[in-house]
């Protein structure tokens, strides 16, 4: 079978895609695959590079490719082929080239078009969650024109409904790129025109003194959570930076919170998973106040597989290799492609 490895891409989470491809190249069934490296730059330019049939000695690999080929190109034969989109954020990880993948018909990891969409959009997302009574915290939404003509309207009703400290988000963007916390007023402001760098549409989200639990959830229909972790920071936000470049964090893997805890949040993990029709993998986020009270804060449809990253380390953990997730990912992408052929659009 051939394994075709999408990886880089036009969002700000460029180089955290790289670092991903690197992990599951590492972790790749040379005896079962063939993997067809595929390069898409930050202009969106893809380039086609070494086809794999051993486990690379380093990451070099990733970053030798030919000229640059039309998408189209790359999924001429799409026979015993699964699509492996190791990207992050818009332009990867919100349904569009999802959507690609359901035309061109080639089964693909991770979520589908609707799931990843939504999963991306922070604000529809957060609408979602309200609307089966997944705890979450107040928030304010706003748009590109309505920042440009209403500002103050904003400004005034994000003070009068939400209470310091206050993060500003663009709705569709990941790793903590664009985003601020602010304790002072005179700060809001600032923040979301950064934030509007980034997207067309911002959150603006009361922030809370908590702590970070994240879950891994993984399968189809059956999907299982695994063990919540924790990030504990020697940092006051963690941010991109400390994510991906300083490593400042520490993953306390399983978190140390109640067994009554640990359940509540494995079961909005899951039904999260489950409301947004999720596939394969996502990664839950979850903040957990002093007083134990639980607020889930997102999903992540395409999770980071960094060395630095939660995702693959909690399922370690959970006595899953990254060999052995990354083979069972493949597997939930043939079965989700199987089934969604079985369906017919015939009356």
């Amino acid at each position: 079978m051939k394994l075709i490895l999408l990886y880089g891409g036009k969002s700000a989470e460029h180089d955290v895609a790289i670092s991903s491809a690197y992990t599951v190249i590492q972790a790749a069934d040379y005896a079962r695959y063939s993997v067809e490296l595929v390069y898409i730059s930050n202009e969106g330019k893809w380039r086609r590079g070494a086809t794999l049939t051993s486990t690379p000695r380093d990451e070099k690999v990733l970053k030798e490719f030919g000229d640059e080929v039309h998408p189209l190109e790359v999924f001429k034969d799409v026979s015993d082929t699964v699509v492996f989109p190791v990207l992050h954020g818009p332009n990867g990880e919100d349904g569009t080239l999802q959507g690609f993948l359901e035309v061109l018909e080639v089964p693909y990891v991770g979520c589908g078009v609707l799931a990843s969409a939504a999963g991306m959009d922070k604000i529809v997302a957060k609408q979602i969650f309200d609307d089966i009574d997944i705890p979450l915290l107040p928030s304010v939404a706003t748009n590109r024109y309505e920042w440009k003509h209403n500002r103050e309207e904003v400004l005034a009703k994000s003070f009068a409904e939400l209470d310091f400290p206050i993060f500003v988000k663009p709705a569709n963007m990941g790793s903590s790129v664009g985003i601020s916390k602010i304790e002072k007023r005179e700060d809001l402001e600032p923040a979301i025109d950064l934030a509007f760098k980034f997207d067309n549409r911002v959150m603006i989200e009361k922030g809370a003194h908590v702590r970070e639990i994240e879950v891994a959830v993984l399968g189809n229909y059956d999907a299982k959570a695994s063990l919540p972790g924790e990030i504990v920071k020697d940092v006051e936000f963690y941010d991109y930076s400390s994510k991906y470049l300083d490593n400042k964090i520490i993953m306390d893997i399983p978190a140390k919170i109640s067994e009554e805890t640990t359940k509540k949040i494995q079961e909005y993990a899951v039904k999260a998973y489950n409301a947004l029709d999720c596939s394969g993998l996502t990664r839950c986020d979850f903040f957990l106040t002093q007083d134990n009270q639980i607020y889930l804060n997102e999903v992540n449809t395409m999770p980071g597989f960094t060395p630095f990253s939660m995702y693959p380390v909690m399922w370690e953990k959970m006595g899953v290799s990254n060999a052995e997730l990354i083979e069972r990912l493949i597997g939930y992408a043939c079965e989700r492609f199987e089934l969604r052929k079985s369906l017919t659009t015939e009356m």
